[in-house]
């Protein structure tokens, strides 16, 4: 939190290339804007081309909507334990998931996250995936696999703040991390999540913008739409 504080407060100060901000909006909601803040990349003009593909939006659900979604998953949750292996390697330290249907609560917590990250012709993966990181978890560099996911992916964070990684695959020297605040909201579409990896990084790496990130333990809530 005091982390989250300390970022917010860097809005009024001058801007920093190759970042992007986060500012109220009219709707009561936050807008992307650039300069400092929850996107730094390795350029502006990486950030700029970028711009609409990646987002973040800190405090998208509340700690009581939280509180609803983990009193759901918590139960199948603890009847699985954590691997610290995976079918290709992506992950360690992890549970996983699906759930296709929700009480009304988060029920409603998924019709605003549909109304946000999808277009409005999306055919949306049905079962929602549920991911669960062991505190010394992580998740290494890679692409969804095209076969099963569409253009958009939309995670909310719970439990834990933490630092998405995406590293473009032709060109390692093009970056963007993207600090998720517990709570928040990201959304990859189109080319950054075609042609950029990404990756949770690990609670010893876990540095954003030269500022340390604790990560502890992590559900993350993804929903994707479906190929095509």
């Amino acid at each position: 939190m005091r982390l989250l504080l300390g970022v917010l407060k860097q809005i009024n100060k001058p801007s920093a290339p190759g970042s992007l901000r986060l500012s109220s909006c009219a709707s009561g909601g936050l807008s992307p804007l650039r300069d400092e803040a929850l996107i730094v990349g390795s350029s502006p003009e990486l950030v700029g081309r970028l711009g609409s593909q990646v987002e973040v939006t800190p405090g998208f659900i509340t700690e009581e909507e939280e509180g609803a979604l983990l009193r759901e998953l918590e139960p199948g949750l603890r009847k699985k334990r954590y691997e610290f292996d995976h079918w290709d390697d992506a992950i360690h330290g992890y549970r996983e998931t699906e759930r296709l249907s929700w009480g009304g609560a988060c029920e409603e917590i998924f019709i605003r996250v549909r109304s946000v990250a999808f277009r409005e012709a999306s055919r949306l993966l049905g079962p929602v995936h549920i991911l669960d990181l062991d505190e010394r978890g992580y998740i290494k560099p890679h692409i969804d696999s095209v076969k099963f996911c569409g253009s958009t992916i939309a995670g909310l964070s719970l439990l834990s703040d933490s630092i998405m990684r995406l590293v473009k695959e032709d060109a390692t020297h093009e970056w963007l991390d993207l600090l998720l605040p517990r709570r928040s909201l990201y959304v990859l579409r189109d080319q950054a999540r075609y042609n950029f990896t990404h990756e949770i990084l690990k609670d010893e790496d876990s540095v954003f913008n030269g500022q340390r990130v604790p990560r502890q333990r992590r559900i993350s809530v993804i929903c994707r739409n479906l190929p095509g």
